[in-house]
């Protein structure tokens, strides 16, 4: 009896991996079938290239799901590498999650579902091209040899042929993606795609085996991060262009690392209090670390920038010194595993409709807190560098996209630039 619960254990293990976490540094498995061969492993370190935080189920999905039609999600590389798996979630489904057919290719260019030639390639699961995923769970697939450039567009598609239910999505996510009628995962041309999608659908990561990459940044934040008001389609949220800054101090010779940076930013995030539902809808910041941060492969840095939405949400009674206690929870965890903490000041955000002279008193108190370094091993002052120098309440002019909270593409790409690439430098403090 003992031996039979091992084996169904160990191919469930394979499988599906719980919600919450998948080895930073698992190995990995190739999948076979035509145009996916088995080869020797290949050198290299395992990165997160891109990577995106569930926030809900797609409203309108809620009984048939995406039954019937094929998604192509366009994500966006900060490494690339010789091999690739992808994970995909069914966080929010309420059924199980029956996948027949995923591919994955590198696009053929921008505003397009079409692969670079020769670059379309099947996923398997176990060795297998079908998978359930568990309601609530998911699923990494095999390692698949396929050239992954960094800072390129790749297409990760999937097809359901039976309803789910509920579609776990990434709301925001300021790139087109593509739907199709039918099964045409291995569709090259993109022909078929002629329904437009400015969501993430089930797809969570992309890890490759990096030739470029030694280790992974995680952004953890709320919409700041997110990119919001950023211009779809043109990677222009302050994480995109910080890859893009490390990648040219790189190639000038800088001495830094050489780390992939993604994206964990969710729109409303909080560090103290959950969304409403069950899983919560948009998890608070410490439920969903695990899963959206020590889920991620080999991260070497955790980015902070979380804090505001608690003000949001309780403008008249947000207690600063929980949300301090919060962020340096945060930190805690993160050190327990080995990863260096950088976090950011709260923006100024008067303006918008949300703010109150208490909550101005807040942010100035965490603020203070932050920058006295008690929080975070590496302090990045983005209110000072966003903030107008006349009412620093306020973003500046130019910084902001016109609602007083979230920046434009200039005040994303300020963001960016004021991050000391050096602080990257360096792990967690030793454990005494």
């Amino acid at each position: 009896m003992l031996a039979a619960v091992l084996a169904v254990s160990a191919v469930i293990f394979v499988g599906v991996s719980a919600d919450g976490l998948r080895g930073r540094n698992t190995p990995a498995r190739d999948g076979g079938g035509a145009g996916n061969p088995v080869a020797p492993a290949s050198a290299g370190t395992w990165v997160t290239a891109w990577a995106t935080a569930p926030g809900g189920g797609e409203p309108g999905t809620e009984t048939t799901g995406l039954a019937g039609r094929s998604v192509r999600n366009v994500v966006h590389t900060t490494a690339g590498g010789t091999r690739a798996r992808v994970t995909l979630s069914n966080l929010y489904g309420r059924a199980p999650l029956t996948l027949t057919h995923a591919s994955i290719a590198v696009s053929a260019g921008p505003d397009t579902a079409a692969a670079l030639a020769g670059t379309m390639r099947p996923l398997t699961f176990a060795g297998n091209p079908s998978v359930v995923v568990p309601a609530g769970g998911q699923v990494v697939s095999d390692a698949v040899r396929v050239p992954v450039p960094r800072d390129a567009h790749v297409l990760i598609s999937t097809y359901s042929p039976a309803p789910s239910g509920p579609v776990t999505y990434h709301e925001h996510a300021r790139q087109i993606s593509w739907v199709a009628e039918g099964e045409h995962t291995r569709d090259s041309t993109g022909a078929a795609y002629n329904g437009q999608s400015t969501v993430w659908r089930y797809v969570t990561a992309l890890d490759v085996l990096s030739d470029d990459s030694e280790g992974t940044v995680v952004v953890l934040g709320d919409s700041l991060t997110d990119g919001i008001s950023s211009t779809t389609g043109a990677d222009a949220r302050w994480p995109d262009v910080l890859s893009g800054r490390l990648r040219a101090a790189l190639a000038s010779g800088r001495d830094l690392p050489r780390y992939s940076v993604v994206n964990a930013g969710l729109s409303g995030n909080r560090v103290l209090a959950d969304g409403p539902g069950r899983p919560p809808r948009n998890a608070a910041a410490p439920r969903r670390f695990d899963r959206d941060v020590l889920g991620r492969a080999n991260v070497r840095v955790m980015v902070v920038v979380l804090g505001v939405n608690d003000i949001l949400r309780a403008p008249d009674t947000a207690d600063p010194e929980r949300i301090v206690g919060g962020l340096t929870a945060l930190t805690e965890r993160a050190h327990a595993r080995g990863i260096k903490v950088v976090g950011a000041t709260l923006m100024p955000y008067r303006g918008h409709h949300g703010w109150t002279s208490y909550g101005e008193d807040v942010r100035q108190r965490v603020n203070a807190e932050i920058r006295d370094g008690g929080v975070f091993d590496e302090v990045v002052d983005f209110d000072k560098a966003v903030r107008d120098g006349y009412d620093p309440r306020r973003l500046r002019a130019g910084h902001d996209s016109g609602d007083g909270l979230h920046p434009s593409d200039e005040g994303y790409a300020r963001m960016a630039e004021t991050f000391d690439l050096k602080a990257l430098k360096g792990g967690a403090p030793a454990r005494l």
